[in-house]
């Protein structure tokens, strides 16, 4: 089957991204997440949309690169993965992977790092 010629131009897009590094991308992410947090119906605001996505997709996948690459290491057989909490960047050390669940519990000596920041995106008053 034939890829369209959406998909191949969206393909060289994940390519180019991809070249990226994560850090070099997440340095952007608080200015992306402002301008988002800051609705304006105009295009310069679904470019920055636009734009945050890619970062948090940048960040997913490398999440979901990492903890699966965990996993393949391991013996036992993997849980569920928490995707929502991958995505959002936390102050715990890099390379450090969240809980898989919700039902996972945690030491009770340990305190769980702040996923980070909830974006409620509301329309400016007039």
């Amino acid at each position: 089957m034939s890829e369209s010629y959406i998909e191949r131009a969206l393909l060289k897009i994940a390519r180019q991204i991809n070249a990226y590094d994560e850090a070099s991308l997440m340095d952007l992410w608080e200015k992306y997440a402002e301008k988002v947090r800051r609705f304006e119906p105009t295009k310069r605001w679904e470019e920055s949309a636009l734009l945050f996505g890619i970062i948090q997709g940048m960040r997913l996948k490398n999440q979901l690169f990492n903890y699966n690459w965990a996993q393949s290491r391991r013996p036992e057989p993997a849980g569920d993965i928490d995707l929502a909490a991958l995505t959002v960047p936390s102050r715990a050390p890099a390379g450090e992977i969240p809980p898989l669940s919700a039902k996972e519990p945690e030491k009770a000596s340990e305190k769980a790092p702040k996923a980070g920041k909830v974006l409620k995106l509301q329309p400016k008053k007039k």
